[in-house]
């Protein structure tokens, strides 16, 4: 049955209990040697630590199915965002409203923006290549280079054959399990106030400043979500998720999950009849970096604490009786950004001009978003509705504030949110932060001031 009511377009499926299936998959998406890590930002792909993979699940009612499905990739951007969609729609049967894509967003792992690859390779054979090369500069001239699509396509024959082999093993599922645990040790926000009473936004991924390392934890959201799916009182699958930048050491080229892998592989061993799933929350403000220096050794204390909190999570389990699948689907209305340094033309003049190989990828991406913007298209913002719980996926490096928001509005639900959807806009900041002038918008933010209502507005529309 579908509705249609405020904007929204509503799936509600209302099946007796036997009437539901669930199907688990897990894609091997790890990249070639070679290939660019987090959009030519860091090393390309010198070595593999550990693939990487698409973990996920299929649920079926009775109506059309929904996908869920985590990457442990960078991000997805783009028309690989709807490509993919579109994919893994038609190879079960559903629409690609249904399909909830979300990246980790580990970084020695890809960016998949096609257009900004292409826009690349445009502007080598128009000439300004040639022009570029010819600067009067020390620097070496590198070919810029985003993502190979090629790979992408390759990933996506290799999903649609996974699932096909997926649907012949599909279950019949009774209950739906929630259930969340305090972290302690691991999300800390970037902003942070210093001694003196000033406001910093300079607490990283790895940071090893001591007066940013002994600031408080500032604003997260210090529970892991665990949301589980059972055929009678066996677990078939379940969805972790926790609201933190997943990196520790990276940037050398060698390709693996971070902590936030090892932790969901730790628990996988432990309950091996389960597939275990990893998904990170809105977390574009939030890092390990009070916890972390980049270390091996922070790297494992960060793993352990982790997996301890979704173990957690899934002892305190409460299972309930899978009545109800809804689907709701609001749509969210983000322009692109026009402020200095970030215009249209600005963003060409850098992909012509620009010295280093990543100051070409930047503004490529920052212009694949903006040609999207221009022929109209709105980001989907789906959420799936078990009754007494909602998953919802939210787009790209959106700030913890958003989650915090959406639950703030179901309080007496489990609102589980998993955050780096389509990630086309890049950092979706609140307007706190372009206030206090946060560094981190100095660049991979393709959205301007005044997101945080456009966001607000979608969140609110689609859970309430």
């Amino acid at each position: 049955m579908i509705r249609a009511f405020l904007g929204l377009m509503v799936w509600v499926s209302v099946v007796p209990l036997q009437g539901f299936e669930l199907a688990t998959f897990s894609v091997d998406v790890t990249p070639p040697i070679g290939h660019p890590c987090m959009g030519g930002g860091i090393s390309p792909v010198r070595s593999v630590r550990e693939p990487l993979m698409a973990r996920g699940f299929v649920l079926w009612g009775e109506e059309l199915p929904s996908v869920v499905v985590s990457f442990d990739w960078c991000e997805i951007r783009g028309t690989a965002f709807d490509d993919w969609r579109e994919a893994m729609a038609e190879a079960v049967g559903s629409v690609p409203e249904r399909v909830m894509i979300s990246c980790t967003h580990v970084h020695d792992a890809p960016v998949m923006d096609p257009e900004a690859e292409y826009l690349l390779r445009e502007t080598e054979r128009s000439g300004a290549w040639r022009d570029l090369a010819a600067v009067d500069s020390k620097d070496k001239i590198q070919m810029a280079s985003v993502c190979w699509p090629d790979f992408n396509r390759l990933c996506i024959q290799r999903a649609r054959l996974t699932l096909a082999e997926a649907l012949k093993r599909k279950v019949t599922v009774t209950h739906y399990g929630i259930g969340k645990a305090r972290v302690e040790g691991i999300a800390s926000n970037r902003r942070f106030i210093k001694p003196d009473g000033t406001v910093s936004y300079g607490r990283m991924s790895r940071c090893t400043d001591q007066v940013a390392r002994a600031a408080a934890d500032g604003e997260i959201d210090p529970f892991v979500r665990a949301l589980s799916f059972w055929a009678g009182d066996k677990m078939v699958c379940a969805l972790h998720s926790y609201a933190t930048h997943p990196m520790s050491s990276y940037g050398e080229g060698a390709v693996n999950a971070d902590f936030v892998g090892a932790a969901r592989d730790l628990v996988q061993r432990e309950h091996p009849e389960a597939l275990q799933i990893y998904a990170s929350g809105c977390s574009g403000n939030v890092t390990a970096g009070k916890y972390n220096d980049g270390s091996e050794r922070a790297r494992d204390e960060l793993t352990q604490r982790l997996a301890s909190g979704m173990k957690a999570a899934l002892a305190a389990t409460e299972r309930r009786e899978l009545r109800v699948t809804g689907h709701r689907l609001a749509k969210i209305p983000l322009g692109a950004r026009r402020t200095i340094g970030f215009t249209e033309e600005e963003l060409r003049y850098r992909l012509k001009h620009e010295v280093r190989a990543y100051g070409r990828a930047e503004p490529a991406m920052g212009l694949s978003w903006y040609e999207r913007v221009k022929r109209g298209h709105k980001i989907d913002l789906p959420m799936l509705d078990l009754g007494g719980a909602q998953l919802l996926l939210l787009p790209a490096e959106s700030y913890v504030e958003y989650q915090l928001f959406a639950q703030g509005l179901r309080p007496e639900s489990f609102v589980m949110v998993m955050g780096y959807g389509e990630c086309g806009p890049g950092y979706i900041p609140v307007e706190r932060a372009w206030k206090e002038r946060d560094t981190n918008l100095h660049d991979w933010t393709w959205v301007g001031p005044g997101s945080q209502a456009i966001m607000e507005k979608a969140i609110r529309e689609v859970l309430k």
